[in-house]
């Protein structure tokens, strides 16, 4: 039974942080068991991908595309962990994380100080530029030299956005702390080791299978779910009513709550996405598991009705790119250009 009814939850955007409390603890046997669910069938598909690729086989490389959906799981348990909510133990949590963090090409320590700046500052416009993607504001854009606005439009073209961006980001880019060198040592060690340990493993792999094999089954599935990545991240907070404050007006639980999207997607496309597409749930309370998200919009069924995008409203996002602060909303470049 709900000790907060739905009316009160409604009208105080703080009684959800009380309710989402109750959702906080992780059941570690239902966690073992995502974990091996996930894993497991990954590295079958991988293996099965490889032998048809070995065997002359091309059709088997369709393979390829629910292993990379199984890898964007992978990474969403890896989120789990950076936010010590998997199995509540921060070693374990860690040292999963940072395992995990070899299969998807990301150096954990250094993404979970990224992901937590971004959860602290989500649509803050005065504190943008870590852990997010870039968002101009109208009047920023129309002061900007044509090089610039030439580069900004570039940067949210979808062909660099959900293609060239994600392949950069995940296979070069994050080779190197970049934006945190001078973080200390732990950014370097988490990268280093990190690359370490995926030379390791492609190496023992090229062995195992050959060279063609690993770049004809690895790369592809890298590419796709870094691709179906950024495209969630995107849509979490890229949608028009989107919100963003300046600093003096920006509050957390409002900004969490209305900043970030409802991803209301076939139920198939949840479970590889760990559910992730509850994201104002998981932006008020980081601390709620991922399989735990559904609990909280089957016991309030009000949260279904705030930031709700569907799959086909997710496709009109594409196009917007700039922050309307006169009208508190994001529009597209055409938008702008009419506004003048």
């Amino acid at each position: 039974m709900n000790m907060i009814s739905p009316e009160t939850a409604a009208n105080s955007k703080r009684a959800w942080l009380k309710i989402l409390a109750r959702y906080k603890k992780p059941d570690r046997r239902r966690s073992a068991i995502e974990l091996a669910i996930t894993l497991i069938p990954f590295v079958t598909l991988w293996a099965l991908s490889s032998a048809a690729y070995s065997y002359g086989h091309w059709w088997g490389l369709i393979l390829i595309v629910p292993a990379a959906g199984f890898l964007v799981r992978i990474f969403m348990i890896q989120h789990d962990c950076g936010h010590g909510s998997f199995f509540a133990n921060r070693y374990a949590d860690d040292w999963i994380g940072r395992a995990l963090g070899v299969l998807t090409l990301t150096p954990y320590d250094c993404w979970r100080r990224a992901h937590a700046t971004h959860h602290a500052s989500a649509g803050n416009l005065d504190q943008r530029g870590t852990g997010d993607i870039t968002t101009l504001t109208v009047a920023e854009y129309r002061q900007m030299p044509w090089r610039g606005r030439l580069a900004y439009r570039l940067y949210r073209h979808p062909l660099v956005m959900f293609g060239l961006g994600p392949t950069w980001i995940f296979i070069f880019e994050q080779r190197l702390p970049l934006g945190m060198m001078r973080g200390g040592l732990t950014p370097w060690v988490s990268s280093m080791a990190t690359n370490l340990a995926i030379a390791l493993g492609a190496a023992a792999l090229i062995w195992f299978v050959g060279l063609g094999a690993f770049l004809v089954v690895h790369l592809p599935i890298v590419i796709l779910a870094g691709s179906a990545g950024v495209w969630l991240f995107y849509v979490q907070h890229q949608f028009e009513e989107t919100e963003w404050a300046n600093d003096t007006e920006w509050e957390f639980q409002h900004a969490a709550l209305h900043g970030s999207s409802y991803y209301d997607l076939p139920p198939l496309l949840n479970w590889f996405t760990g559910n992730i597409g509850v994201h104002h749930v998981h932006h008020l309370s980081a601390k709620v598991p991922c399989y735990r998200l559904p609990e909280v919009l089957r016991d309030y069924p009000e949260l279904r009705r705030i930031g709700r995008v569907t799959l086909l409203d997710s496709l009109r996002c594409v196009k917007l790119a700039l922050w309307d602060e006169n009208r508190s909303k994001l529009i597209s470049f055409r938008e702008a250009r009419m506004a003048t």
